[in-house]
């Protein structure tokens, strides 16, 4: 008889628990993806029912089968005691957020942290009071000296925003913890394949499953996968403030999540190809790509992660009038946000928000999303843009 659970074997690799995390066929006739449920009324048998919540389905905001199965694989994935979907990439980072800090607090943040995560501290944290702090992501080993009686999160990503610099994520989930205080880490440019927070004592690991999970440039969908000590909390927030993920936004992400690692794979293998034809190319002044030898977070990406993605940066020797000509002359590399998806994309970097971790110097930084075109194709493109900046 097979397993209703239909699971991956204990140390399966990658492709195999993502084409089988959180399936169960037989619990749906037998049909390998799960139903998408579109709800928000429940009815309940009878009173004692209803009124004891013994049901495991109560209202649709609550969860369905299908969030429950999105839910399930992201825990199975990231080594986690609970995952909650939200409507986007930022609420994965806000709600957290709003879930473990109150008005007094103090809150540790990376200064190479996402753009919009920078937006809401200043802002939303600030006026409710929450003291707000940023260090460079090389004082992750050194956070001791920054912590406050009243810090009660530490915020990390990994690597940095458009820079791409790395952090000792354990050591500042260490110190996080002797003093008091939870860590939190954006995880997306890793996905819980290349690595997983939670096993180097961070406490929540924040994903945008608009981008690699989702794959396809449709959808706008986020995680949290917490450890035991924050799940319970984590998920109250969530409910107290209504916030949860559509059926069919949550059922496109299970879908791309089936193929996430093949993907991967070819646009991380595309982009170091293209990265390290950029690090020997005349008009660049450096690449920021943490797999290339030549970065200078290389050993620590190198020690800490088992791969790279397909997002990085490069330095342009020029001015940004130039970096515009580049950018306007590209033709399979498309101008927009967001990456992850099998196009591949291009955008000028602002880091004009920075207070520590500044711009580097040399140039503009122009930030490549490699889809899943041909090399040879996209690095022709490239060179046209090299060429409209002479």
């Amino acid at each position: 008889m097979h397993d209703s659970e239909n699971a991956p074997p204990r140390g399966a690799g990658a492709n195999t628990r993502l084409a089988h995390a959180g399936n169960k066929p037989l619990n749906y006739h037998g049909f390998v993806n799960p139903p998408v449920v579109h709800a928000s009324t429940v009815l309940y048998p009878d009173i004692a029912t209803m009124k004891s919540h013994s049901q495991k389905y109560r209202y649709g905001l609550w969860g369905t089968p299908t969030t429950d199965a999105l839910e399930e694989a992201l825990t199975e994935l990231e080594n986690a005691a609970g995952t909650i979907l939200l409507p986007s990439g930022l609420a994965a980072v806000s709600v957290p957020l709003l879930a473990f800090l109150s008005a007094g607090d103090h809150c540790l943040i990376v200064d190479s942290v996402y753009g919009p995560t920078r937006r809401f501290a200043d802002t939303v944290l600030k006026r409710m009071g929450v003291a707000v702090e940023y260090f460079h992501p090389r004082q992750a080993p050194d956070l001791a000296g920054l912590m406050r009686p009243q810090t009660k999160v530490v915020f990390l990503e990994a690597p940095g925003s458009n820079t791409f610099e790395m952090l000792d994520v354990a050591a500042a989930a260490s110190i996080a913890r002797a003093g008091g205080a939870l860590s939190m880490i954006d995880n997306t440019w890793a996905t819980p394949l290349l690595f997983r927070p939670l096993d180097q004592g961070v406490d929540l690991s924040i994903h945008a499953l608009t981008k690699y999970p989702g794959g396809h440039s449709d959808v706008m969908l986020g995680s949290v996968s917490a450890n035991a000590r924050t799940y319970a909390r984590l998920r109250e927030t969530q409910m107290v403030l209504g916030v949860n993920a559509s059926p069919d936004d949550t059922y496109l992400v299970l879908r791309g999540l089936r193929t996430m690692g093949v993907r991967l794979a070819r646009h991380a293998d595309t982009a170091l190809n293209l990265a390290t034809w950029l690090d020997g190319h005349p008009q660049v002044a450096k690449v920021l790509h943490p797999a290339l030898p030549s970065f200078e977070g290389h050993e620590l990406w190198k020690r800490q992660m088992s791969g790279a993605s397909g997002l990085f940066s490069f330095v342009l020797r020029g001015s940004e009038a130039e970096a515009a000509a580049f950018l306007d002359a590209l033709s399979i590399f498309g101008l927009g946000y967001s990456w992850g998806g099998f196009e591949s994309l291009a955008i000028l970097v602002d880091l004009s928000d920075r207070v520590l971790a500044t711009a580097p110097s040399g140039g503009p930084v122009i930030r490549l999303q490699i889809g899943l075109e041909d090399l040879a194709d996209l690095r022709a493109d490239l060179e046209k843009g090299f060429l409209a900046a002479k």
